[in-house]
């Protein structure tokens, strides 16, 4: 789903990154960059906490609409895509024992599960 993110910026301060259909959801960055980059994690993040809770997601809001309302006429408007949760399957593998010894030693250099680096290198290939 695509949503419309608000990216502010008052003098001497970071760039703030709100959501018109998510109230409460904010973020913010030191960079334009970080900015967006945190708006991406910060909606995954609330909408995860919403499926959680058993709430229904809103439909996303029309650009058009965004764009005449006032209370963001000091915002620069762009869109966040999320993508939409899937179900996680168990699959079973074999490796030799010394390869999944390094899988699992670059798994935790990069800070992630085995499962996620797996995917994310076949991903990448």
């Amino acid at each position: 789903m695509d949503y419309v993110a608000i990216l502010h910026k008052e003098d001497k301060s970071d760039y703030g990154v709100s959501f018109p259909d998510f109230p409460g959801c904010v973020t913010a960055g030191r960079t334009l960059d970080e900015a967006k980059d945190m708006a991406a994690e910060v909606l995954v993040f609330h909408i995860e906490g919403l499926r959680e809770d058993g709430e229904c997601l809103p439909a996303p809001s029309n650009l058009d609409d965004i764009a005449k309302n006032p209370d963001f006429a000091d915002g620069f408007a762009f869109i966040v895509s999320v993508k939409e949760a899937d179900k996680a399957v168990r699959i079973n593998i074999t490796v030799q024992k010394s390869d999944l010894d390094a899988i699992d030693a670059a798994a935790s250099a990069a800070g992630m599960k085995r499962s996620a680096f797996l995917v994310n290198a076949a991903l990448d290939r």
